[in-house]
């Protein structure tokens, strides 16, 4: 009766948080907040001058008494002041301000953290002001979100790419059967293509600009139509502002070292899969999502490499947030059915 009552007056919110974004779906409204993963603050006192969008524009331009940086690294928390502050500040942000109760928030975690790491994210929520916390697996949230059939008993398969670190798991059953989580995402590579930069033209440029380049010609594999795009950043030799005109063939050389770990964690997966769940691949496939899988020609080459179909998520960015909003809801059939049992 009162978790019942709670809910009326509580927005009670999933929470996809991520490296690189944070997004956030609320009870019977959807996804409602997606902004980075980034705080501004000053050097000395700490005090948050900008979280979010606002936030991100400041990275690498900021004076020497101010520092933008991304809390979470790799799908963990590493610095928790900062990532206490950030929580804070969305749950804030999306909260009714005429509600009296904090909210229920179930989040999304790589399958691959350690127990001092989910007690660190769960704290880190509670401190920001949630009711109850509830955590689940970055994989099987992603599953759910993409519209996978978690509960069937056969096997599925879903790789999700995100800004920290890329997870790969073959569901069934409502369970994870095999699971695998890499340090090797978006953000590492950004740095790929950053340190190709630094190498080939001497050229220095910031994160959000190869984040840019990674997205609007990045490719794994050949494009029917070649691209190009100029590049604007600091010269390492003499200091100066200098713009070079890049290929997506260049980019896709930069790409190619954490595209290849990817897709070998992909085969160890398959590797490790039991014969019956491996058979069931053959015609359910991979389904790819989170905004790693958006690089042009990932698909088609991961469907090369493994002999299997590959597919998007239909909206793969969301998934994880809409897998939390959904295990939220289950929360709430579960308490049902327990209820239900307590006067058989």
């Amino acid at each position: 009766m009162f978790n019942y009552i709670f809910g009326l007056f509580s927005n009670d919110m999933g929470i996809d948080l991520g490296t690189a974004s944070v997004l956030v779906f609320i009870k019977g409204q959807d996804i409602v907040l997606r902004e980075p993963s980034v705080v501004a603050m000053e050097r000395d006192t700490k005090r948050v001058l900008a979280i979010g969008t606002e936030a991100k524009r400041m990275l690498g331009k900021t004076p020497a008494n101010i520092i933008a940086v991304r809390p979470l690294r790799n799908g963990v928390i590493a610095d928790f002041e900062a990532t206490e502050k950030m929580i804070r500040y969305f749950i804030k942000k999306v909260h009714n301000k005429k509600t009296l109760l904090h909210p229920r928030i179930v989040i999304g975690v790589p399958s691959g953290i350690t127990e001092v790491e989910r007690r660190a994210v769960r704290e880190s929520a509670e401190q920001a002001g949630a009711r109850e916390v509830h955590l689940i697996d970055e994989p099987m949230a992603a599953a759910i979100g993409a519209g996978i059939p978690i509960q069937d008993p056969e096997g599925s398969m879903i790789v999700d790419i995100g800004g920290g670190t890329t997870e790969v798991a073959i569901v069934s059953l409502g369970g994870m059967v095999v699971a695998k989580s890499l340090d090797i995402a978006g953000d590492k590579m950004d740095e790929a293509v950053v340190q190709y930069f630094r190498r080939k033209y001497n050229l220095t440029v910031g994160e959000n600009t190869s984040e840019s380049v990674k997205m609007k010609i990045g490719s794994v594999s050949p494009l029917d139509q070649e691209l190009t795009m100029d590049i604007k950043g600091r010269d390492l030799l003499t200091g100066l502002p200098k713009t070079v005109n890049v290929t997506s063939e260049e980019v896709r050389n930069a790409l190619e070292d954490p595209i290849r770990k990817i897709i070998e964690v992909v085969k160890n997966v398959l590797e490790e899969t039991p014969a019956e769940l491996s058979a069931d691949l053959v015609d359910r496939g991979i389904i790819l999502s989170g905004g790693g899988c958006l690089i042009k020609g990932l698909p088609e080459r991961l469907s090369q490499e493994t002999e299997l179909p590959v597919n998007r998520a239909n909206d793969p960015l969301t998934c994880v947030a809409r897998g939390t909003g959904a295990y939220l809801e289950e929360l709430d059939n579960i308490r049902k059915s327990k209820k239900k049992n307590m006067w058989v």
